[in-house]
């Protein structure tokens, strides 16, 4: 039985909507609900409650995630260590933090880019931060501060970190190299390395730059990158990055029996006599590809021949 029920407390009426039943073979109160003052529900059955003033909608889950890496990964804090804060506004590694994280949830200018991160659950970790210290020109600021050698020691850093923690090893890793194009001018003589050349996307009409990229390949996480000339053949610059790699790896993991077992997965672009002659030299294992012209009498055998084997069935 339900049923609408009146308390005088305090020379106040308050009015409750209750549930009864029957408990041990009594009448009991099974539950209650608060409905107010009459006048609070007369207001609310005319529509009459006041309207809120605003309403605040955070993005969260994304958002706090990559928070949650960033914080574990201790990227702004070996950032800073490299570089101190300044005596005022966002230090370097705050700055260059929200810049990542802006590029993995939602990529904008930088003039729009604290437009989106207020609608997060950023606001939160970062809640001295402004659109004026978020603006372009501090970030390109900041960004004048870190040379070239600071940012490898910060990524040293940083991923020598996550693969223990992660316990990743270093059996197997994949080697990819690709351009992209850029804006920049033809007379702009700042920048030597956006060259024209053949590009991958079809834009040979504008400046690109080129890009090597070593991953992880179970986890497919990047673990080593640098740029290149973008008139430069993949062939030719895939000899400097293997040996730029090696010294990272030696650099960063030292001489174990992972780095000596380390298997490189590379595509049939960089393939040429001198470069598996330096891998040999460096005694890497890997795995390539060739094209099917090479191998046409292999080619030519269906995939339904007896010949075939299953690896299953070996060993």
């Amino acid at each position: 039985m339900e049923r609408l029920e009146k308390k005088r407390i305090k020379g106040h009426t308050y009015y409750y909507y209750s549930k009864w039943g029957r408990v041990g073979g009594r009448c009991r109160r099974l539950w209650q609900k608060y409905l107010g003052k009459p006048d609070d529900i007369l207001h609310a059955v005319e529509g009459r409650v006041p309207a809120p003033q605003y309403a605040a909608v955070f993005h969260f889950g994304l958002a706090e995630t990559l928070a949650k890496e960033c914080r574990l990964a201790k990227s702004i804090d070996r950032v800073d260590a490299r570089w101190p804060k300044r005596q005022q506004g966002l230090s370097v590694g705050v700055s260059i933090a929200l810049a990542a994280l802006n590029r993995a949830m939602h990529p904008l200018s930088k003039s729009a880019m604290f437009a989106c991160l207020a609608n997060t659950t950023l606001r939160r970790h970062v809640p001295h931060a402004s659109k004026a210290p978020l603006a372009s020109q501090r970030f390109w600021d900041h960004m004048d501060r870190l040379t070239p050698d600071m940012t490898r020691a910060i990524w040293k850093d940083i991923i020598t970190d996550v693969m223990a923690r992660e316990a990743m090893t270093l059996e197997a890793m994949c080697y990819d190299g690709t351009n992209f194009y850029t804006v920049i001018d033809t007379v702009h003589a700042r920048c030597d390395m956006a060259k024209r050349g053949k590009n991958k996307q079809g834009r040979a009409n504008v400046r690109h730059v080129s890009s090597a990229l070593f991953c992880h390949a179970d986890s497919q996480g990047p673990l080593y990158d640098e740029l290149y000339d973008g008139n430069r053949h993949d062939a030719k610059q895939f000899p400097v990055m293997i040996e730029h790699f090696h010294q990272f790896l030696s650099g960063s993991f030292g001489t174990t029996s992972q780095t000596s077992q380390l298997t490189l997965i590379f595509d049939k672009g960089n393939n040429s006599q001198d470069n598996f002659g330096l891998i040999d030299t460096l005694k890497l294992h890997y795995v390539g590809s060739i094209t099917l012209s090479a191998v046409k009498a292999l080619a030519e055998i269906s995939n339904q021949s007896d010949r075939w084997t299953s690896c299953q069935t070996l060993g």
